[in-house]
């Protein structure tokens, strides 16, 4: 039978702090179904695991067949609940990267986390997406503030089901969003030109949401649905895809516009298939052009028109520095190297696999192999080199360890570690004086 690969990855409840010495059961569904147990590492990382997988024949064109073999993953650590992830969907020749995010349960009773994952919006049935205009009008300027141009968030925070229903919000980092909605509605065994173009599309769409404050603007305290009728599917604590994962980090900062516009465009799309939308992007048709061996760009301008463009948001909220622009590799020196090394020392604290560095400014073998073994846990290609999207992933995962750090120093003469709730705005100037544990949930 085909094989595809699915590896787990253990944080401290939506976290960069690694948990180690977990348990993974993965077990297999379907007629003979495997079971395989491992251990995170002190990087909270499993090994990668081989299992059966369908012909990618099934995910080469729409079909009843389901395109994807299906898994059960349970995480037992001492000192965390447990958590079920149920139906994690394992493409053939691709892997599936499972975050795993364990809830402390220090001076509780022990609860069992569940997580669901519903099937591909391609293979399941759910709710097309209803048409709006893509041109929005802007907002009122906010604190007498104009955005010039649109700005990468942090995070998201992405309500659960329709505008108007009730239901949970979850505060996501913005790229871990986009894998996931790719993940959502995409097959990974596709051309990364035609998943390319698809991440484009998110991107753009998402932005749109933030930038012209949407459902802000509508009193709401979230800034995008899962639901696909509005928005896009998203589907928390679910895999998503080392290949869609590694696209994602390359582009995350880029978007389609309207030449001479400001704002994102609203870059609806369909399936092309169930549903017909000749003015949108058609995620089987993106498929086949795909295959062709037609760039993204020409991908979106199939669709969208040739008035569009490809533009690049300035700023990334949340990040100490910007990219510096040019490559770092061995031989390269000055304070992007230095930065580089200070960021990689800190990360090394909660990830002892990284080699500590001499904070020198001089890009050497060992800066190489500390940025490789960075790389290799946050999947990554393992170049050895800081390029653009190895640059922005360390300086998330810095900031993401060091105001850990700094919470944890807050709290008077205690040894606990201050996991932030959903939601919590790391600008507030008094930190907290209790564990997170003492007042959640």
């Amino acid at each position: 039978m085909p094989k595809g690969r699915i590896k787990v990855q253990c944080f401290v409840r939506n976290s960069y702090v690694p948990v180690d010495n977990s348990r993974i059961t993965v077990n297999t569904q379907g007629g003979g179904s495997q079971v395989y147990d491992v251990v995170t590492d002190s990087s909270g990382l499993t090994p990668e695991i081989e299992v059966d997988a369908p012909p990618v024949e099934y995910s080469q064109n729409p079909s009843a067949q389901m395109p994807y073999s299906l898994c059960d993953v349970k995480v037992e650590r001492s000192g965390f609940d447990p958590l079920n992830i149920r139906g994690c969907q394992i493409f053939p020749e691709r892997t599936a990267i499972q975050p795993a995010n364990l809830n402390e349960n220090t001076n509780r009773a022990t609860r069992q986390q569940i997580i669901i994952i519903q099937a591909n919006t391609l293979f399941g049935v759910f709710p097309p997406k209803i048409p709006e205009s893509p041109e929005k009008p802007l907002p009122p300027p906010s604190s007498g503030v104009v955005l010039s141009q649109p700005v990468v968030p942090e995070f998201v925070i992405v309500h659960q089901g329709t505008p108007d229903s009730e239901g949970p919000n979850y505060t996501v980092r913005f790229t871990d969003y986009i894998k996931n909605v790719a993940s959502c509605e995409i097959y990974s065994t596709w051309s990364e030109s035609t998943i390319r173009a698809n991440v484009y599309c998110i991107l753009s769409f998402t932005l749109n949401r933030i930038f012209t404050e949407w459902y802000r603007g509508k009193g709401k305290s979230f800034d995008i649905t899962n639901s696909t009728a509005f928005d896009h599917a998203f589907n928390y604590g679910r895999n998503i895809y080392e290949n869609i994962s590694r696209v994602v980090d390359e582009i995350f900062t880029s978007f389609v516009k309207r030449s001479g516009s400001k704002q994102p465009l609203l870059t609806q799309y369909c399936d092309g298939q169930r549903v017909k939308c000749p003015q949108w992007l058609s995620q089987w048709g993106s498929k086949y052009m795909g295959d062709q061996g037609t760039p993204p760009y020409e991908i979106l301008t199939n669709y969208y028109g040739s008035d569009i463009e490809l533009s690049t948001a300035p700023q990334v909220k949340g990040i100490p520095k910007s990219y510096p622009g040019t490559t770092l590799t061995i031989g390269s020196t000055g304070q992007p190297v230095r930065d580089i090394q200070t960021y990689l020392n800190a990360i090394s604290k909660n990830y002892p696999a990284i080699p500590k560095l001499n904070v020198d400014g001089k890009y050497g073998p060992k800066v190489a192999e500390a940025v490789k073994v960075f790389q290799g846990v946050f999947s990554l290609p393992q170049t050895g080199v800081v390029d653009y999207a190895t640059w922005y992933k360390i300086s998330d995962v810095y900031v993401g360890v060091t105001k850990i750090a700094e919470l944890r120093a807050s709290i008077d003469g205690e040894e606990k570690i201050f996991v932030p709730p959903i939601g919590y705005n790391f600008a507030n100037t008094e930190m907290p004086r209790v564990s997170y544990y003492d007042n959640m949930l």
